[in-house]
């Protein structure tokens, strides 16, 4: 199983708001790497969800559902989206501070390529993400 980061600013669409609706697709992506990654993940991957601008943490975990379909907020055929649905909240969200200061996440997507919506993470990375969040 792949791990992910998707992006969000929380007055667009927020965790509370996913929890709100139970599943969802994820629409919006108009950059290659980023559509390149949606269309990567597959069923059961999980996802890292951040809370972008506002706030600027990791909140929760959520899991792809379907795997990567034409956006229907468009004709371009070049865009797709992928269903997701909420796993849990995290215990303690991770700020993006914390995850700055952390010196083994230094490569991670969300740091390096920061103004990409949707990165992948390493397993090592996902793993040290959970133990900052106390889980």
């Amino acid at each position: 199983m792949a791990h992910w980061l998707i992006k969000s600013e929380p007055f667009k669409y927020s965790w509370d708001q996913l929890v709100k609706d139970k599943q969802t697709f994820w629409d919006g992506v108009r950059n290659y790497a980023a559509r390149n990654n949606l269309k990567s993940m597959k069923k059961g991957d999980e996802l890292f969800f951040y809370h972008s601008n506002e706030g600027l943490e990791i909140v929760g975990i959520v899991k792809v559902v379907k795997e990567a379909y034409q956006d229907p907020t468009t004709t371009e055929t070049a865009w797709v989206v992928v269903d997701i649905k909420p796993v849990r909240k995290l215990k303690n969200p991770v700020s993006l501070a914390q995850i700055k200061a952390d010196k083994r996440l230094k490569n991670m997507d969300l740091i390096r390529l920061s103004r990409l919506s949707v990165g992948s993470v390493k397993d090592e990375e996902w793993n040290i993400v959970l133990a900052l969040a106390g889980e």
